[in-house]
């Protein structure tokens, strides 16, 4: 599906550090039951990206940034402050970001992609975002 009006990009900003030592320090809190993200279960298995989840990027046709903590730039981590993470942004013509999935709705997700698929569209849709 294609055709999200001023939408130029998604951005799902995981609810993790990135790099070696954050990956490490996420797996170890995830297996001691520490450390949860709901975005690392829709786009994750446990040992690699799901492929359900490249054949659905593609599907979307936006392109799909997504980052950890400490990989995000001043204007992603400034709405990330206002939504908490995991989260979903939309980015728009002008450069605003707008969310689309919070935290709690990608909790609510249960790590499906087809159910994280099925949001997003309407989300899109339902909202001035997408139009």
């Amino acid at each position: 599906m294609t055709g999200y009006g001023n939408v130029t990009e998604l951005i799902g900003v995981y609810h993790a550090d990135g790099g070696p030592l954050g990956e490490a320090k996420y797996v170890l809190g995830k297996l001691l039951g520490t450390a949860h993200c709901a975005l690392c279960d829709v786009t994750h298995s446990p040992v690699r990206r799901k492929p359900q989840w490249d054949e659905m990027v593609t599907r979307l046709g936006l392109p799909v940034t997504l980052l950890h903590l400490n990989e995000q730039p001043p204007d992603v981590a400034a709405a990330t402050r206002a939504t908490g993470t995991p989260v979903v942004l939309a980015r728009q013509l002008d450069g605003a970001l707008v969310p689309l999935l919070e935290p709690a709705a990608l909790e609510n997700l249960g790590g499906s992609v087809a159910e994280f698929e099925r949001a997003i569209v309407e989300s899109l849709r339902d909202t001035d975002v997408g139009r």
